[in-house]
């Protein structure tokens, strides 16, 4: 499987683009401020044909790019419910200091085909199979996306989880106590040998942050009480 990855201008989001092989349909995920650019190059160097647009939740960093992409190639984004508002309106997920960053100088256009996904739903595109996990805590609607190369697992883990970190909880929608929840029934459970694909940061595997990452250790111990 091919994964590229294109790090946004602006709070060093990961675009990623999956593909089956090189000159095949593939799928962008999380397209945030200012990657358009860089994407279209990386489709060209590839020879890739992007068939959807995925959105692990819809924070405006994941989001911002999301209806350029899907109008220059005639493609659905897909997020899931709880955060399909955030495509209507994303200054709902602002927290202060992204109000005042953007102010009401935002151009913003929904993307004209919205795709809404379901915990447990499965969804086959470019040769790829995904298992969407509804996984909330920093959004409402936030969700891990789960496929395999062969017999690796990857985990696209939007915002979270992260090497070492989690999402955070203060955000409107966020939820302290449903994250814990996530980190415990969905996150946890992870095979050890599952590659982690974050929203933010360097890969990493389950392995090191069921061992390291001190909020999966917190979780861990909790359980054994």
């Amino acid at each position: 499987m091919l994964i590229e990855t294109v790090v946004a201008d602006a709070f060093g989001t990961n675009c990623y683009v999956l593909a089956a092989e090189r000159g095949s349909e593939c799928v962008v995920v999380d397209p945030g401020i200012g990657v358009a650019p860089r994407l279209e190059d990386v489709l060209k160097q590839h020879r890739l044909k992007p068939v959807a647009v995925m959105l692990s939740h819809g924070h405006l960093d994941h989001t911002f790019s999301v209806a350029p992409v899907c109008g220059a190639n005639d493609v659905p984004a897909y997020i899931h419910s709880g955060d399909a508002h955030l495509l209507e309106d994303p200054t709902l997920g602002f927290g202060p200091g992204t109000s005042a960053m953007f102010g009401t100088g935002l151009d913003w256009t929904e993307p004209d085909d919205v795709e809404i996904l379901a915990d447990g739903g499965v969804i086959e595109l470019a040769g790829l199979r995904f298992t969407v996990d509804h996984a909330p805590g920093h959004t409402q609607g936030s969700a891990m996306f789960h496929t395999a190369d062969g017999e690796a697992p990857y985990t696209l883990s939007g915002d979270v989880l992260f090497a070492g970190a989690i999402g955070r909880t203060d955000l409107p929608g966020g939820s302290e106590r449903q994250m814990w929840d996530s980190l415990e029934h969905k996150v946890l459970p992870l095979a050890d040998e599952v590659v982690v694909l974050p929203g933010h940061g360097p890969r990493t595997t389950m392995a090191t942050e069921r061992a390291t990452n001190p909020y999966l250790k917190q979780v861990a111990e909790h359980r054994q009480r």
